[in-house]
């Protein structure tokens, strides 16, 4: 079977492309390059000995994905993580996210609803929970206001696709991810983030080689046991064997409903100063950090209820924080040369 994977040579997407390889899938993979790099492709070769088809191609630009399409007729799945994804920019540019979000998700939808059958899987975040009420966070918690506007494209996005599917051939799984991490074991992919890293660990990284002079760590007046934001960071290879097992789940028929949601997480959470010292013990580099004020549109703690993950698809993470991160500080080291 063909699936289409949009950004595809991105963090999470290489990583799922190489899972989809070794399962046996065809990929082709769509990416603009925006904030990744042509030499993923050389990784994904070197782990999995096949090369998937690559287009370059900026999905808002419609045209370009009709034309993809009737070179493609034979695409019957689709997982779509191609998207801007950092919420403090999203904040800043709010219509550069809505665009590239939604408009990118609307044009492969309005393409894939004309066969009689297809299978959608849709990368979602843990932002739609917001600030839950209750931890750990199960996938029935109310869908809170967004506190950003990244965190609104991916409500918008669910509900976009739950409104196609109700009247297409098209199911859908929507995975809420919470904070994936890490790299391949074999350190031929990994976290690459252009220009001033977004997430975390690729800070922390970036810090202990010397490309940063300093980690910021934003606010620790949190009521939290140590005053710094909680999360759930689930290692990327666990994460990437999800979406196999979702898109399995509907290639197979197993699917309940039209459009099934699943948390995918460790059902852990860690502060963000748990983190580094959990960073420095299993590197061995002290980390220059610093306290500075809170971030806008961060909340206090999300960590998943992995109940349904695990009974239903059949899914369960598996690699500890320890292990992500001196995966991605290896992968750091190789990257820098160093």
């Amino acid at each position: 079977m063909k699936v289409l994977v949009t950004g595809g040579l991105g963090f999470i997407g290489s990583h799922t492309v190489v899972e989809l390889q070794n399962e046996g899938f065809e990929v082709v993979i769509i990416d603009d390059l925006s904030n990744s790099s042509l030499d993923v492709l050389d990784g994904i070769v070197a782990i999995t000995g096949k090369k998937p088809d690559f287009e370059q191609i900026d999905l808002r630009e419609k045209a370009s994905v009709q034309e993809f399409f009737k070179k493609h007729n034979d695409v019957s799945g689709i997982i779509h993580f191609a998207a801007s994804k950092a919420v403090g920019e999203s904040v800043q540019n709010p219509l550069l996210y809505y665009e590239n979000n939604l408009g990118t998700l609307v044009y492969l939808l309005q393409e894939l609803q004309n066969k009689d059958k297809a299978h959608f899987i849709f990368s979602s975040s843990c932002t739609v929970y917001g600030q839950a009420e209750k931890m750990p966070i199960t996938e029935d918690a109310p869908i809170q206001v967004a506190m950003s506007p990244y965190g609104n494209t991916k409500q918008i996005g669910e509900e976009i696709i739950t409104d196609t599917t109700k009247v297409t051939g098209i199911n859908a799984i929507l995975l809420r991810y919470f904070n994936p991490v890490g790299s391949h074991e074999s350190t031929e992919i990994g976290e690459l983030p252009k220009g001033t890293p977004q997430n975390l660990i690729p800070f922390i990284t970036q810090t202990a080689i010397g490309l940063r002079e300093q980690l910021s760590v934003f606010g620790d007046d949190y009521p939290t046991a140590d005053g710094t934001c909680i999360r759930d960071y689930i290692h990327v290879v666990d994460l990437a064997k999800a979406h196999v097992k979702a898109l399995k789940r509907l290639v197979n028929n197993e699917n309940v409903d039209k459009v099934e949601t699943f948390n995918l997480g460790t059902g852990k959470g860690n502060s963000v100063l748990e983190v580094i010292n959990a960073f420095e013990k299993v590197s061995g580099k002290k980390l220059n950090y610093k306290i500075v004020g809170r971030r806008e549109g961060d909340i206090t703690e999300a960590y998943a209820n992995t109940t349904k993950a695990n009974d239903v698809l059949g899914w369960k993470a598996e690699l500890p924080i320890e292990e992500a991160l001196a995966s991605a500080w290896k992968w750091e080291q190789k990257v820098r040369g160093k």
